[in-house]
């Protein structure tokens, strides 16, 4: 009876025991579907879903005309995932039959696949060709899948490297325009959502989802393809005659400050373009980003101040004795001749030291360090390109300044500034007075509609006929004296020179020159201003001898390119 009554109270307990597990296991049950089925349901889900980025077609970079300079070419992306090779002998297998497409040794791949460093999933081949991406899809490899992509192809091959800039490894643009408007060209991607088994495969059948994208724009440039191709060989030509350590050329439209051309050496080829290259020195754009000392070309500034104060005109005299005195300091003329009584225009001419120091005497400090604010330097031009400086101007308002500073600042000495301030600048000069933003893009066409960029004038800084007063003086820098080597037969042309020695730490050396000229031409209406500096020229130190025959050069292939017909009279003259 005892035995009977033990064993009934142990079966009792059993029962309890196993009533109360069961009911933990439906209360459990219970907690997980009905509580919280949404958090395990999402959990449940993302063991089984998968979501693979698309990059949306990146837009084209266009010349003024509608040419590409840089486009997409439709490819694939491969990626292996390590997870579905439990065995090596499964990725060995993988290896031997991918290498061919990939062109590259089984084992090298095989390697590659047996560490995981980089973690479960990662990526093989960028930017695979799309046939070749094509067959690797066909093939169903274990623990491989391709992806759409695309990858940036440029039909004019090297030129405007430096301006267009390039592409990093996740297509996201690292320097030059790419990097500059990236937000235009890149779009936004998209995004597939799909079930996937074991191996992170796509399940056949399974659920799918695809998020579209949106396309980058197509970005059409002031930038003329020939114009660049013209100037990029030519500069690359003079650096090389010259034995120069390298140099810039801009081609601008000055009524409007459209970019119409930039170079600048050195650089590097996209051709031969290596991200692992460490040389980020050969990445920026030095017409906007590199500061120099425009030297004489500046005179034409400050002879434009005092034309617009009224101070002279182009025959007003003075005297040249050859040297000047200025805080303490002796100024002479930069081939230290003395020329006695001489006008304006012949100021310009004979770029006198002496004759910018008496402007400036005439100006005064505040007024001309107002006008050379106006006409932009010390501040950004506001371009829109990645890096560009502000230059460097110090007036008689800040701590430092000694009135030795406005000799030579009135000269183009002891300013810094860069290429594309001072075509900038000089523009104003002959266009009427008025300082135009450069700009480099003319139109954008997106998802987003159409956008046209029109022409900006920042400011008025001289009289329009302060301007053409001037424009006709530079004319006759060029065309009135004989034998200078900017002339272009057929053509009226303006221009001036500048020579200035290269800024150290110490100060300058003496032994190293920046040779620049600026010109225009037609001189009465010009279709364009060019800039060209060489830098350090070793055969001669001269702008007159080393740039401004480069103008000469390049200035007839120009005109009959725009369609500029010469000038009837000086057509007919032998």
């Amino acid at each position: 009876m005892a035995r009977t009554g033990r064993f009934t109270w142990r079966l009792a307990l059993l029962a309890s025991v196993l009533f109360l597990s069961t009911f933990g296991i439906v209360g459990r049950l219970a907690y997980i579907q009905i509580v919280h089925h949404d958090r395990y349901s999402l959990e449940a889900q993302a063991e089984h879903l998968d979501k693979r980025e698309v990059r949306s077609s990146r837009g084209a970079i266009l010349d003024r005309n509608g040419f590409p300079l840089a486009t997409s070419l439709d490819v694939y992306d491969v990626y292996i995932d390590r997870r579905a090779w439990p065995d090596p002998s499964v990725a060995k297998d993988v290896a031997t039959q991918l290498a061919p497409m990939l062109g590259k040794p089984p084992e090298q791949l095989l390697t590659r696949f047996l560490d995981d460093s980089n973690g479960p999933v990662e990526l093989l081949g960028d930017g695979v060709d799309f046939d070749i991406g094509r067959q690797i899809e066909d093939m169903a490899l274990t623990g491989v899948t391709v992806a759409h992509g695309t990858k940036r192809f440029y039909p004019e091959g090297d030129v405007g490297s430096a301006l267009l800039g390039f592409l990093g490894r996740d297509h996201s643009g690292l320097s030059g325009l790419e990097a500059d408007f990236d937000d235009l060209l890149g779009g936004q991607p998209g995004a597939i959502y799909f079930e996937r088994d074991g191996g992170g495969q796509p399940i056949a059948f399974g659920r799918s989802r695809v998020d579209e994208g949106r396309p980058g724009a197509d970005v059409r440039l002031t930038i003329d393809r020939y114009l660049q191709r013209l100037i990029e060989n030519q500069l690359d030509i003079e650096i090389q005659q010259h034995q120069a350590s390298g140099g810039t050329i801009i081609i601008m439209d000055p009524k409007t400050g459209a970019i119409m051309a930039m170079a600048s050496r050195p650089s590097f080829k996209l051709s031969q373009l290596s991200l692992d290259d460490t040389n980020q020195d050969l990445y920026r754009n030095r017409a906007v980003t590199d500061l120099y000392e425009p030297g004489s070309v500046l005179k034409v500034v400050t002879m434009a101040t005092a034309i617009d104060l009224d101070l002279v005109n182009p025959n007003t005299t003075y005297y040249d004795s050859g040297t000047v005195e200025k805080g303490g300091y002796t100024f002479k003329n930069w081939d230290f001749t003395a020329n006695g009584t001489t006008t304006m225009t012949q100021l310009l001419q004979k770029s006198l030291n002496t004759g910018a120091i008496w402007l400036s005497d005439q100006i005064g400090a505040t007024r001309l360090y107002d006008s050379l604010k106006r006409f932009g330097f010390g501040d950004s031009t506001h371009s829109g390109l990645g890096g560009e400086a502000s230059g460097l101007l110090r007036t008689n308002k800040d701590t430092g300044w000694y009135s030795a500073d406005l000799a030579t600042n009135s000269y183009g000495q002891g300013i810094a500034a860069t290429p594309l301030q001072v075509i900038t600048a000089i523009s104003a000069v002959i266009n009427g007075g008025h300082l135009m933003r450069p700009y480099i893009i003319s139109e954008v066409d997106g998802p987003n509609g159409r956008r046209v960029y029109d022409p900006v004038v920042v400011r008025q800084v001289i009289s329009e006929k302060s301007s053409a007063t001037l424009a006709e003086m530079m004319h006759q820098v060029v065309d009135g004296v004989p034998a200078h080597r900017a002339q272009v037969k057929g053509y009226d042309v303006g221009g001036k020179t500048g020579t200035t020695l290269v800024s150290i730490p110490t100060g300058y050396a003496l032994d190293s020159t920046l040779a620049t000229f600026v010109g225009f031409a037609p001189a009465q209406n010009p279709a364009f201003i060019m800039l060209v500096k060489i830098d350090q020229p070793k055969d001669d130190p001269l702008g007159g001898i080393v740039a401004a025959p480069v103008f000469g050069k390049l200035a007839p292939s120009i005109l009959q390119y725009l369609n500029i017909a010469p000038n009837s009279q000086l057509a007919r003259s032998p």
